[in-house]
């Protein structure tokens, strides 16, 4: 299976710096409670997050999916790529 040691340095740096952002913002979500700031307030940071989330989900599916194609020799089997491939689709599209 690929494992995220494939990709390149700078594309596993750069997964670690949006994660440390989220991280950020989720702490800074805590502090908001914490506060007793308004509610449409923490839910606008809630939304941000979700956004922050869902395109790092994406630009990983992305590299996940070409080194899948590009390296099908590392699953068990081509359909086993195939189908590998496949549910983290589903995944990412709920």
């Amino acid at each position: 299976m690929p494992s995220i040691a494939n990709l390149p340095k700078a594309e596993r740096d750069d997964i670690q710096a949006r994660l440390k952002r989220i991280e950020g913002q989720a702490r800074g979500i805590q502090k908001m409670v914490d506060d007793g700031r308004e509610c449409v307030d923490i839910l606008n940071q809630l939304a941000a997050i979700k956004a922050a989330v869902n395109g790092l989900s994406g630009e990983l599916l992305e590299a996940y999916l070409l080194r899948c194609m590009q390296h099908p020799d590392e699953f068990s089997s081509p359909q086993t790529a195939v189908e590998e491939a496949v549910k983290a689709l589903v995944r990412a599209g709920r």
